[in-house]
């Protein structure tokens, strides 16, 4: 089984086009409901969510040295095949790292990506190729700032920090928030 098998999948469930690129770009489905059940796992009862027992803590300087290697591997691989990469989410998500200073959390743990002081982050990327300029959020997500992070097609990179307070209310799975908010 293929690790973008999942876009089949949402090809056969019915997904849009848009949501569908907005997946392989993040390199998963944001749209899918995730179990809470064992969100015990990844909370290290003394540390909260982050632990001190991180592998590596990248300076500054490393992890804008990392994004320009990243970003160029991108540009060349791009014009070589004219197709781009499905790392856009992680592009994002290591500029929100370098530049704001988020200390994201392990691998695949739910509800945020990372933490800024006591703020918990999510962040999510407008990649090259999405036609709008809104991105989708789970309601259930345990975050309390949002930061848009905006990829334009020469990969230069714009981010935007939104409190979760002055996003839209409503009661569906997902919060849709605009790069104009």
């Amino acid at each position: 089984m293929s690790d973008w098998d999942f876009l089949h999948d949402m090809h056969n469930e019915g997904y849009s086009p848009e949501q569908i690129a907005d997946a392989a770009a993040c390199g998963y489905n944001p749209w899918e409901h995730g179990c809470w059940d064992n969100i015990e796992e990844f909370v290290d009862d003394e540390g909260g969510w982050d632990s001190d027992n991180e592998p590596k803590n990248p300076t500054t300087l490393e992890l804008w040295e990392l994004l320009d290697e990243l970003v160029e591997t991108a540009q060349n691989y791009f014009e070589v095949t004219g197709r781009h990469l499905p790392i856009f989410g992680e592009l994002g998500e290591l500029y929100g790292e370098a530049k704001y200073g988020i200390k994201r959390h392990k691998p695949f743990t739910q509800g945020s990506d990372g933490k800024l002081g006591n703020d918990f982050i999510e962040i999510k990327t407008i990649s090259p190729l999405k036609s709008n300029n809104t991105v989708l959020v789970k309601r259930a997500g345990n975050f309390n700032k949002l930061l848009i992070v905006k990829i334009n097609e020469d990969f230069k990179f714009k981010g935007k920090m939104l409190d979760r307070k002055s996003l839209r209310k409503g009661s569906g799975k997902h919060i849709k928030a605009k790069w104009s908010e």
